[in-house]
């Protein structure tokens, strides 16, 4: 750290805005291919909890590489402080007290893992968004996969650009064979008891 930076401790602190808001924070941290469904499912399980009185916020990599990470591109290093910054976002909207939901491809372990590690214990729960290439491939909900084939996207994550699965994920999701309802419903059995205050 800087030695002419002073953090500030302010009086209200996560514990006061946790009982404000009745709930404990969470980051909900989605990774996945391009068309493995963790929008759709992010967006699903923040209507839930919504319905449920529940404060969250959901993040997804296309609405950060617009405003905040709108300076990177896709080379590793690039993806990797994109990562990076998104962790610091939300560690700072669980701060707040938010049940974060984060939708990103996130493709290497070791920027997932200095994300958990801002975290404490059952405070940062990992869903591995788990589709095969060929089925996101076939859905390609953006034409990224197309754009690839036609030389139009480069670093395409999956074709020319590693993806490495999560080894000890919390949730695995098989959107290939499981429904959005039933992909939310095992989501909110295993974090609602972590997130009731």
């Amino acid at each position: 750290m800087n030695k002419n930076i002073f953090p500030h401790e302010h009086k209200v602190t996560r514990n006061d805005r946790s009982k404000l808001l009745g709930q404990r924070p969470i980051v909900i941290w989605f990774t996945g291919l391009s068309g493995s469904g963790k929008s759709t499912i992010a967006g699903a399980l923040e209507e839930e909890l919504s319905k449920r009185g529940f404060k969250t916020y959901l993040l997804d990599g296309d609405m950060l590489r617009t405003g905040l990470n709108k300076d990177l591109g896709f080379s590793d290093s690039e993806r990797t402080e994109n990562i990076r910054r998104t962790g610091e976002v939300c560690r700072l909207l669980h701060d707040a007290g938010l049940a974060v939901l984060a939708a990103f491809i996130s493709p290497f372990r070791k920027d997932r893992q200095l994300v958990r590690e801002l975290f404490g214990a059952n405070e940062f729960i990992e869903i591995f968004v788990n589709a095969p290439l060929e089925v996101c491939m076939d859905r390609d909900p953006k034409g990224l996969y197309r754009k690839s084939k036609d030389g139009q996207v480069s670093s395409m994550t999956g074709i020319e650009s590693a993806y490495e699965t999560p080894l000890n994920p919390e949730i695995e999701l098989r959107t290939d064979q499981d429904s959005v309802v039933d992909s939310v419903g095992k989501i909110i059995g295993k974090i609602l008891p972590l997130m009731r205050a």
